[in-house]
C-alpha cells in the first residue's frame, strides 16, 4: 500500500451504496426534472423583469397554485407522463414570474444580488442534498415535526407582526426561515428516497419538492442581501 498515494476514486464518492439502483435512477430523473424546472422558472423570471408581459401577483399565484393542483390531480403513469410534465413546466413557469418583486428589488438596490443569492442558493442547496444522500438512511427524518412547527409558529408570529411592524423581528423571521428551509432540503431528500423505496415512483411530483425548497431559499437569501446591502447604503450616508 502506497501511503502517498492521495489519488481521489471519483467512482466511490458518487457511489451511494445505502441506496439501491432503482431509487438512484428515480433519484436521476428527479433532478433531471429539477434542472427543468429551473430553466422554465427563468423564462418567467425573464417574462416579468425584463419583457414585462406579465406581471406577478394574482395571476402568478393563481397559476402556479393552479397548476400544482392540476398536477396533484392527475394520476402518475406512463401515459400520463408527458403530460405532467407539460403541468409541471407550467407551474414552474408562473412560480417565476411570482419571483417579481423581489427580483426587482434587487435590481433597483444593487443587480449583483441576484447572481450573489442565486449561487449562494446553488451551493446550500447541493450541500445539503449531499448530506441527505450520503448520510445513513432516515437519519433526518425526525426533523420533519420539528420543521414544521417551526414554519407554523414563524407563520403566525409573522402574522402578528404586520401589526406590530418590527423590522427587526422581519429580518430575524428571513434568517429564521432560511434556516428551517436548509432543514426541509435535509429532510425532503430523505422523504423522497423512502418514498422510492417503498414503490413511489411519482419523480414528476417529487420533483416539486425540491423545486419548491430552492425558489424559498433563493427568494429569502435576496430579500436579506438586500435589506443587507440597503443597510450599509444607510451607513455610508
Amino acid at each position: 500500500m502506497n501511503v502517498f498515494d492521495r489519488s481521489m476514486n471519483f467512482d466511490a464518492l458518487l457511489k451511494f451504496s445505502q441506496i439501491s439502483a432503482s431509487t438512484q435512477q428515480h433519484l436521476k430523473k428527479v433532478y433531471a426534472s429539477f434542472a427543468l424546472c429551473m430553466f422554465v422558472a427563468a423564462a418567467g423570471a425573464y417574462v416579468n423583469v425584463v419583457v414585462r408581459l406579465l406581471q406577478a401577483g394574482f395571476l402568478s399565484f393563481a397559476g402556479s397554485l393552479g397548476f400544482m393542483v392540476w398536477l396533484l390531480f392527475t394520476p402518475h403513469s406512463q401515459e400520463t407522463e408527458k403530460k405532467r410534465l407539460l403541468i409541471l413546466s407550467g407551474f414552474a413557469f408562473f412560480t417565476g414570474v411570482g419571483l417579481g418583486p423581489a427580483l426587482d428589488l434587487c435590481i433597483s438596490i444593487n443587480p449583483s444580488i441576484i447572481p450573489t443569492a442565486f449561487l449562494g442558493t446553488a451551493v446550500v442547496f447541493t450541500s445539503f442534498s449531499l448530506s441527505a444522500l450520503y448520510a445513513q438512511r432516515r437519519s433526518f427524518l425526525f426533523l420533519g415535526g420539528i420543521l414544521l412547527s417551526g414554519l407554523t409558529l414563524l407563520l403566525l408570529t409573522s402574522l402578528v407582526n404586520v401589526f406590530v411592524g418590527s423590522l427587526w423581528f422581519y429580518k430575524a423571521s428571513m434568517y429564521v426561515g432560511l434556516a428551517i428551509m436548509c432543514g426541509f432540503v435535509l429532510f425532503d431528500t430523505q422523504l423522497i428516497i423512502e418514498k422510492a423505496e417503498n414503490g413511489d415512483k411519482d419523480y414528476i411530483w417529487h420533483c416539486v419538492d425540491l423545486f419548491l425548497d430552492f425558489i424559498t431559499i433563493f427568494r429569502k437569501l435576496m430579500i436579506i442581501l438586500a435589506m443587507n446591502e440597503k443597510d450599509k447604503k444607510k451607513e455610508k450616508k
